[in-house]
């Protein structure tokens, strides 16, 4: 079981050597509690997936059921909710020590450390599910590793962004869960079921990767650089967030 999490770990280690040598505001202690985060985000994915173990009798919406929403939209869920409380704390503590209000006006770069840090989360999540997959069966730990990981990065990055627009643009928020379920729900559709070809879900799965690490990379200033009043969520997302 070690050497499965250690192999599971080879994406996070490749995430924290790339933070490190592009000097983001990313501490260590910050990279290991969204680590943690994201993979007690597991726990509660699993409970409400046990909830919602019905099945229906028409074929398509048992498909739709089991991928969007018990699958997709339980584990999007649930990592959304951790990074809630690891937000909210950190917003606590960092009020505590610099005496900043909680309350700080949404920035570029705290969409951007946002986003990191949702990634890392679902990294972390991948890490814990990939181990318990892999103890099942060992075959499937090299197409977890590799892509299965690079969607929940993906998708988690997209959840830390929702997370801290959720209060002050809900539409945006809303917007990038909806796409978090639906990346996630595609991807383990075609991954599982027979009838796609397995290159649809790999394309699907390193361009949700490539967009989430174009949203991270570049442009990381203060705290203070402001969102423009008269410029849309949109736009500065489309150049910065994704």
């Amino acid at each position: 079981m070690i050497i499965l999490i250690l192999v599971s770990s080879l994406p996070l280690i490749a995430s924290y050597v790339w933070f490190r040598a592009a000097k983001y505001q990313f501490s260590l202690h910050r990279f290991l509690l969204a680590l943690l985060a994201g993979a007690a985000a597991f726990f509660p994915a699993l409970i409400l997936q046990d909830m919602l173990s019905f099945s229906f009798h028409s074929g398509r919406t048992a498909l739709f059921f089991h991928h969007f929403v018990r699958i997709a939209l339980t584990e999007e869920i649930s990592r959304l909710i951790l990074l809630l409380i690891f937000f909210l704390i950190s917003s606590f503590f960092i009020s505590r020590t610099s005496g900043q209000s909680a309350r700080q006006p949404l920035s570029i770069n705290m969409i951007k450390k946002a986003t990191a840090t949702g990634f890392i989360a679902g990294l972390g999540f991948a890490l814990l599910e990939n181990a318990v997959y892999a103890a099942a069966d060992i075959n499937v730990l090299p197409l977890r590793v590799i892509f299965t990981a690079a969607v929940h990065a993906a998708c988690g990055s997209r959840i830390g962004a929702a997370a801290v627009m959720l209060r002050s643009n809900p539409f945006q928020a809303i917007l990038r869960v909806i796409t978090a379920v639906a990346i996630h729900g595609i991807y383990n559709m075609m991954i599982t079921m027979p009838g796609f070809a397995p290159l649809a879900a790999i394309l699907i799965a390193v361009s949700a990767l490539v967009t989430a690490i174009l949203a991270i990379r570049g442009g990381w200033s203060d705290d203070t650089a402001k969102l423009p009043a008269d410029t849309p969520l949109d736009k500065d997302n489309e150049n910065s967030v994704g």
